[in-house]
């Protein structure tokens, strides 16, 4: 079988500035997701922004779903669906509540879901390597949504019969019966305990699908973060909790197959579509979840930015050392370690292979190399040191000048974002990306402070660039910033564009750092801190005596 993996130099006529984005047609699109989470970023902050999280609160929620759903099936019958969910919230322990739970989960499992599929639409994450993700999951949100209707229909009211007889409906359209499904829900015939019993292990089986379904989902994404954090966790399913104690979800009355349900109530998140249904016919109801989900599927068709291919990385072999930090760096498992083709003794045995099937250009292997020599075309680490040559000859170096490195792909290349027409600021692809020589290299030159600004840590579009970076400056991970730097001259901030007022005190504080150091003042508060603690140590001996 052919290997993915490739060592030759990509092809490219000419450096790419950054990675592939979404299409410009999702520019005002941008800006109303911005908008969104400002609103959001006031009141939580990015790193407690639930929208920033809503893949991980769908699995979340759809844990608790689950959880909630195994005791109410203890105490569930096929032989009086409605009559048992009666008894279920009137004579069983916390059964109104786990009910109430139940349902509640569930539908904000939807409205995550959604929710992270909008945010990845947006941001234009659906196409190239990440298509098998997107893909997986359309098709997790609609497995989701049929596990739902199931549920509802088990609970056989004026909806239930509804969703049943519009289901039915859909299949009299294939001639798979002798007689029309829909005739079994009109009339005085009771529906047979069967029908129950199939809908039952429908909705018992299908979460298997959905935890298969998952698996793929992130087959391609390396040490994935399924969970949101615990803080988060522990105040949404609070938040669920309360709401399901305070607003029990009622019960209607049991199905009537002689009464016409086209005034029943409807769940908004799994029958939304039950009005409409029943106004277009079964033809246009069909032909209405084709368009839908054939147009979400093929999103990777349709929605990419034309003539911009994906910048791969790609590995200079006689730069590689086999140290396979590359490899472990890189979020999307792209870079494998394989044996040399021709092993030389300077050589080491192992080098690094890309796969430009999984590579998304993001860069951040670019920032794991100490000898610079793997990276997207035009931004390996040698790459970011010619490029800055050039800003630095435009710039006028002192001890107090700051250099701003902005993440394009949030938005901190824009100089009015910061409102500091002094600062100088170089656009890097992913801040993941940023080697720790260019760092070193710009306070060597005479720049008075180096800023870093990430995207906040759960909205990063390669997943870790702020963690990778944050280890590589302040906890030796490799390549390093070396210690001969001198790091009260360097901040890192992960930050969305959102918070620009956040990045100004940044700035404020920075200078304020450099002022201090330049002033000489900072040697002097060392010392008084210093002999501070001695004298207290002094004092604590002679007390002890």
């Amino acid at each position: 079988m052919k290997s993915g993996f490739s060592s030759a130099r990509p092809d490219r006529p000419s450096p790419l500035s950054g990675p592939a984005g979404p299409p410009r047609a999702a520019r005002h699109l941008r800006r109303a997701l911005l908008l969104v989470d400002r609103l959001f970023e006031r009141a939580f902050g990015s790193r407690r922004n639930p929208l920033l999280q809503s893949g991980n609160l769908a699995i979340l929620f759809l844990l608790t779903t689950i959880s909630s759903g195994l005791y109410l099936f203890l105490f569930y019958s096929i032989d009086d669906p409605n009559g048992s969910v009666a008894t279920i919230r009137e004579r069983i322990f916390l059964g109104e509540w786990i009910r109430s739970l139940h349902r509640y989960s569930a539908d904000l499992a939807v409205v995550s879901s959604v929710v992270h599929a909008w945010r990845k639409l947006v941001q234009g994450q659906t196409w190239g390597p990440r298509a098998l993700a997107w893909t997986t999951g359309v098709l997790l949100l609609g497995v989701l949504g049929l596990c739902g209707a199931t549920g509802l229909i088990l609970v056989w009211d004026a909806q239930a019969l509804g969703l049943a007889l519009e289901g039915a409906r859909l299949a009299d359209l294939f001639p798979l019966f002798s007689t029309p499904l829909s005739r079994a829900f009109r009339g005085a015939a009771p529906v047979p305990s069967s029908f129950f019993f199939m809908n039952l292990f429908l909705h018992v089986a299908l979460p298997l699908g959905l935890a298969t379904l998952l698996g793929i989902h992130v087959a391609r994404l390396a040490r994935p973060a399924l969970l949101p954090p615990r803080r988060l966790a522990g105040w949404a399913l609070l938040a669920i909790a309360s709401l399901a104690a305070l607003v029990p979800v009622p019960l209607e009355p049991a199905a009537d197959l002689m009464a016409l349900p086209d005034r029943a109530p409807h769940d908004l998140f799994f029958a939304f579509w039950l009005p409409v249904a029943r106004e277009l016919g079964p033809a246009a109801h069909l032909a209405f979840w084709i368009v839908l989900g054939g147009g979400m599927l093929l999103a990777p068709r349709w929605w990419r930015p034309r003539r911009r291919p994906i910048n791969a990385s790609w590995v200079d072999e006689s730069s590689c050392t086999g140290c396979t930090t590359c490899s472990q760096d890189c979020p999307y498992e792209a870079i494998a370690m394989v044996p040399r083709s021709s092993f030389e003794r300077q050589h080491s045995e192992l080098v690094a292979r890309v796969d430009p099937r999984r590579c998304v250009g993001c860069g951040i292997c670019a920032g794991s190399c100490a000898p610079m020599g793997v990276g997207p075309y035009g931004r390996t680490g040698r790459d970011q040191l010619v490029d800055l040559e050039t800003v630095l000859a435009g710039m006028r170096l002192d001890r107090r000048e700051i250099l701003v490195f902005g993440c394009s792909t949030t938005g901190w290349e824009r100089r009015d974002a910061l409102g500091d027409p002094n600062l100088t600021l170089v656009p890097v692809s992913c801040a993941g990306s940023l080697h720790s020589s260019a760092i070193e290299t710009a306070l060597r030159r005479g720049v008075g402070g180096v800023l870093i600004l990430s995207c906040p840590d759960r909205d990063c579009r390669f997943r870790e660039g702020p963690k990778w970076l944050q280890e590589r400056l302040f906890a030796g991970r490799e390549a390093e910033l070396h210690e001969r730097v001198d790091r009260r001259r360097v901040r890192c901030a992960a930050l969305s564009l959102a918070e620009a007022e956040a990045a100004r005190r940044e700035v404020a504080a920075l200078r304020e750092q450099l002022a201090i150091l330049d002033d000489g003042r900072a040697d002097d508060a060392e010392l008084a801190a210093t002999c501070r603690v001695d004298a207290a140590v002094v004092e604590a001996e002679e007390v002890h005596a």
